[in-house]
């Protein structure tokens, strides 16, 4: 089936700069973290008896896969907004892709919806954007200070595990179907997607 809209996904290590680069592309973007579940979901994972936020488990794919597709067939839908700092949706809000033929949905657990996305023909391709590790590590330890989001140790506890977990993560997003692409990589891939048909966007994940 074909849709008048289709997505291109953006993965990658937290702090690799996705949410900067898709803003790039200048396509509507999707903010994937905002379908984390709520602190208080029973079926949230846990790690030494703590809520484990690294786990895809920790997220509402299905969810985050049905936005997409409505936004695929319709150009627009309501979004949750996600506080990460009280760990809970706060609100929601309407997204419309103003006649865009692609949009980006970004964020860590982005290539976990690669297959579905291809299965459902919402693809039009997807990416895990590499940097160097302590460039990614210093990126997220300053977004997360200035946010507050957790208390200074705390941060600089994850920011380090984050560190050495960082290859594995890339492994697993590419072995998810996103092919792994430097920034510039990642903007060349969406300019030829919008240099094609404007409604018929080439799908270009490899298989």
């Amino acid at each position: 089936m074909e849709h008048p809209h289709r997505v291109v996904l953006l993965a990658g290590p937290s702090g690799s700069g996705k949410s900067y680069i898709a803003q790039r592309t200048g396509l509507p973007v999707l903010c994937l973290d905002d379908f984390y579940k709520d602190g208080s979901d029973p079926t949230l994972p846990r790690r030494n008896g703590q809520v484990d936020w690294e786990s895809p488990l920790s997220w509402d794919a299905d969810a985050a896969v049905e936005v997409i597709a409505r936004l695929a067939r319709q150009g627009r839908a309501d979004v949750p907004v996600y506080e990460l700092g009280a760990d809970r949706r706060v609100a929601t809000r309407s997204f419309e892709l103003a006649g865009s033929p692609l949009f980006v949905a970004e964020g860590i657990f982005a290539a976990e919806i690669v297959e579905e996305c291809r299965r459902r023909g919402l693809l039009a391709g997807a990416y895990a954007l590499r940097r160097p590790r302590g460039a990614t590590f210093l990126r997220r330890l300053s977004r997360d200070l200035a946010e507050q989001r957790k208390a200074p140790r705390v941060l600089v506890r994850r920011g380090l595990a984050l560190l050495r977990a960082e290859p594995a993560v890339l492994r697993r997003q590419t072995g998810l179907g996103a092919e792994a692409a430097r920034a510039r990589e990642v903007l060349r891939g969406v300019a030829a997607l919008l240099a094609g048909h404007p409604r018929r966007a080439r799908d270009t994940t490899p298989r």
